[in-house]
């Protein structure tokens, strides 16, 4: 698959999942994020965490306030993404805490301690589809894949979603996609074959 077959080939899936996660009427796409946020919080990996870097959702993704606001609770170091120049930066975050409107719409911290991306446990790995083995697909950015080897190995990542998120076929994927370890929706927690 050339480099155009694979941009095409994820915008095809882009397009479509997104289309079914917009339709996602907004009471039910409420009750969707807790019943995520549930199972995320009781995957042993997330109880042993001492630091998660989540994400602000933004459009029809279900809300991580839940998430964060349970993790924050627990005593959790919460990071969350901050876009400078090509590259994400983490910085630590408590619900209350200023935030500043990223251009592609999601909050980031305004200000916060940068935390170093060896000291995170668990990254909460935003897509719009994933599939079983792990493969995701996007917003199309590529900051994840960058972001993300400059964890340690050990560090988990977990894909968050609605049902819908998760597709049946094999995801379009380059060398540089980066799999997720365990897939959490609203029905199941899939832990993908490494």
């Amino acid at each position: 698959m050339t480099s155009g077959d694979l941009k095409r080939a994820k915008r095809a899936v882009r397009r479509r999942v997104l289309e079914a996660r917009d339709g996602i009427d907004a009471t039910a796409r409420d009750a969707m994020a807790i019943r995520v946020t549930d199972r995320f919080l009781a995957l042993p990996e997330v109880q042993a965490a001492r630091t998660v870097m989540a994400f602000s959702s933004f459009g029809s993704e279900l809300s991580t306030a839940p998430l964060i606001d349970a993790l924050a609770a627990r005593g959790v170091l919460v990071g969350l993404p901050k876009i400078v120049g090509d590259a994400l930066e983490v910085h630590a975050f408590r619900p209350g805490d200023p935030t500043t409107l990223a251009p592609f719409g999601a909050l980031e911290p305004a200000d916060g301690a940068s935390i170093d991306p060896h000291v995170i446990d668990v990254v909460v790995t935003p897509a719009v589809a994933y599939d079983r083995m792990g493969r995701r697909v996007g917003y199309g950015g590529g900051f994840y894949d960058r972001f993300l080897p400059r964890t340690r190995p050990e560090t988990v990542r977990i894909g968050i979603g609605a049902s819908v998120q998760l597709v049946g076929e094999a995801l379009p994927a380059g060398a540089f996609d980066l799999r997720v370890h365990v897939i959490v929706t609203p029905d199941a927690v899939i832990r993908c074959p490494p």
